[in-house]
């Protein structure tokens, strides 16, 4: 197992078409990197829910998911499911975030994502951070789109089990979803704890990565 890493990042970036797909997709990762980093700076975007519950639900989550962390959120509105139809103003908000920010690494969701407002947002990551690290994440639904990924954060069985316990009591409006239990969050990084030979870990796609290994 070969292990590379960009040393302690001062930046991140995260983004989400909805509310929740960050802390689902990359809220053990964001546990490790803002508790080994006080005072990391996180800017998050996320396409829909604004003006809702959905947002304070949002809010309250990525907050506890980033302790310590100098966290900027911006959630918009636009329409759940809708992303190819409101492409333009996507595509704005990607370019104001990318004007922003600096980031040493990007949480975005993966470019094989079945679902269509997911995969939209990471093609257009892919071409606004373009000299970045972005790793995809992965949200496990009905699709079975989950594929084999080439990164992974080993999360402690502490940190595993906080995200599930977050996810649980910050997200109440998702508790109905059939999905939405600490089986699947559970076991899907069980498998790629096993994938990293760590007990847990959260696992990502990535589309171009530029080495040094002679720095």
């Amino acid at each position: 197992m070969i292990r590379l890493g960009t040393g302690r990042p001062d930046a991140a970036v995260a983004v989400g078409a909805h509310c929740d797909d960050i802390a689902i997709g990359a809220g053990g990762t964001l546990l490790t990197m803002c508790r080994a980093r006080p005072g990391l700076r996180v800017d998050a975007l996320v396409l829909s829910g604004g003006g809702s519950e959905r947002e304070q639900e949002e809010q309250a989550a990525l907050a506890a998911f980033c302790p310590g962390a100098d966290l900027r959120l911006t959630v918009l509105k636009l329409p759940d499911g809708r992303l190819p139809a409101h492409w333009d103003e996507a595509k704005a908000a990607v370019e104001e975030l990318r004007g922003r920010s600096e980031p040493d690494v990007v949480l975005a969701p993966r470019t094989e994502d079945a679902h269509q407002d997911h995969r939209g947002l990471a093609r257009l990551m892919t071409t606004a951070f373009r000299d970045h690290l972005v790793l995809g994440y992965e949200i496990v639904k009905w699709d079975g789109d989950l594929g084999r990924p080439v990164a992974y954060q080993p999360l402690t069985p502490e940190t595993a089990e906080e995200k599930v316990r977050l996810l649980q009591e910050h997200y109440p409006s998702q508790r109905h979803r059939p999905w939405y239990d600490r089986e699947a969050f559970l076991g899907l990084a069980r498998i790629r704890g096993i994938e990293c030979h760590a007990r847990y870990a959260e696992a990502f796609a990535v589309t171009k990565l530029t080495l040094n290994l002679g720095g």
